[in-house]
């Protein structure tokens, strides 16, 4: 068994593609925020590898193959935000304060957390990134002198986060306004987040998308300067 699925090249598309399609089924019998499909998903594979004695590098020598849709997916995004241009216009000084209040917000509290609990300087810097996209946030990472494989598993973690918990914060903050639920999603949590906003409203789902491109660049501008700070 073992044998066969280190020889088959698309055995981490198959294995990736099942696990999540049982997250799925889970979220719509179990209506609870944990039972997130990309989480069950992440789960249930680092399960399966470890069941079946099966290392990383065969796992991801088939899944690479997935990452080849994330870039159009990614172009996708700008058809909802099309379709809610006028609301952009309409509101786009309420959106990009919002953007800039999250990129700060996080940077800050990076900076915080690295005061109190003493981090180094590339443990500091590694964190900066944690809520833009992974493509962005491994280069600031990289350009910082960080350790990118840290940096990459934190956005992740802030991804699966911002994914699960964002209908209860929402729910306790009272939060309704549906572009102020997108700004929040894709600015704290990159492309999960807009995954997750995508299926809580198009609306939602385009001001996600362009929180995503907007944060990047704004983090880009500020991490140089807050990595002088430690």
């Amino acid at each position: 068994m073992k044998d066969f699925i280190q020889e088959s090249v698309f055995f981490g598309v198959f294995i990736s593609l099942c696990t999540y399609e049982i997250g799925l089924l889970l979220k719509k019998k179990v209506n609870f925020p944990l039972f997130n499909p990309l989480l069950i998903s992440i789960a249930a594979t680092i399960v399966f590898l470890v069941g079946f004695d099966i290392d990383y590098a065969t796992y991801e020598e088939g899944a690479k193959y997935l990452s080849y849709f994330l870039t159009p997916s990614t172009v996708c995004l700008a058809i909802p935000l099309h379709q809610q241009f006028e609301k952009l216009k309409k509101n786009w000084v309420a959106i990009l304060s919002g953007i800039l209040a999250g990129c700060l917000t996080s940077a800050i509290c990076v900076f915080l957390f690295a005061v109190v609990f003493s981090y180094e300087h590339k443990e500091y810097v590694s964190l900066l990134p944690k809520s833009i996209t992974t493509a962005i946030g491994m280069g600031v990472s990289e350009e910082l002198n960080g350790y990118v494989t840290i940096s990459v598993a934190v956005i992740v973690v802030t991804g699966i986060l911002g994914n699960v918990i964002a209908e209860m914060i929402y729910k306790i903050f009272h939060i309704t306004e549906p572009i102020a639920k997108g700004v929040a999603l894709g600015t704290s949590a990159h492309a999960m987040g807009t995954a997750k906003a995508l299926e809580i409203g198009e609306i939602e789902g385009a001001m996600s998308g362009l929180s995503i491109a907007v944060s990047g660049v704004i983090t880009v501008v500020l991490a140089p300067f807050f990595a002088t700070l430690i």
